[in-house]
């Protein structure tokens, strides 16, 4: 597992090979970072991730987050943006990770970590709890079911939020009883969800 730190998803434009995410809102709000054109990067839509953090507003500030299927880092960065403690990033791909480092550094973002690792590999290590988590895996893989009882073992903090993005026809049957399911909607062949652990 390599671990970067860096000192210090959303509307995409692309022109010229290049794309950009927007942070929307705290303390980066209109910032534009690039990100990495790549097949199967799906990056959240602004309107997701206003509604997400909409829902998150008294969760953020403070909270050690973790994005553990971190792609363009999107979800991350909004969090840091809205204070957020620290996130933790966790992507397979090197080149993204690479970006993702990039843009902690232009935002001189020193509370940002990343792990160049895939996902059950860094779940793996030793424990951290995490107050907010952000699963967006890749669609159609399977993955869901394999982190979250890894993530119910020993990784959330008493209360902790997780948030959630599948393809509307996948179903979530393995979900932990003591995960309450606070709100969720979907936007075409996407279904967004965000989960409480009771204590």
């Amino acid at each position: 597992m390599k671990k970067s730190s860096s000192r210090a998803r959303p509307k995409t434009a692309s022109k010229g090979g290049a794309s950009k995410l927007r942070i929307i809102g705290g303390e980066w709000r209109s910032r534009q970072l690039p990100i990495i054109e790549l097949d199967g990067l799906r990056p959240t839509t602004d309107r997701v991730r206003e509604t997400v953090f909409n829902w998150l507003s008294f969760e953020i500030p403070g909270a050690r987050c973790l994005d553990l299927f971190s792609g363009s880092g999107a979800l991350g960065l909004e969090a840091l943006s809205r204070g957020a403690k620290e996130c933790t990033f966790v992507e397979l791909n090197r080149s993204v990770t690479q970006q993702i480092e990039r843009n902690l550094s232009t935002l001189q973002a020193s509370n940002g970590t990343v792990y160049n690792t895939d996902a059950l590999s860094f779940l793996q290590a030793n424990p951290a709890p995490f107050d907010v988590i952000f699963l967006d895996p890749p669609f159609r893989k399977g993955l869901l079911e394999q982190v979250l009882p890894k993530l119910d073992e020993r990784w959330l903090a008493a209360n902790a939020y997780i948030y959630i993005e599948r393809e509307s026809e996948a179903q979530l049957s393995q979900l932990p009883d003591h995960w309450q399911l606070k709100k969720e909607k979907r936007a075409g062949q996407l279904t967004f969800a965000l989960y409480q652990v009771s204590a």
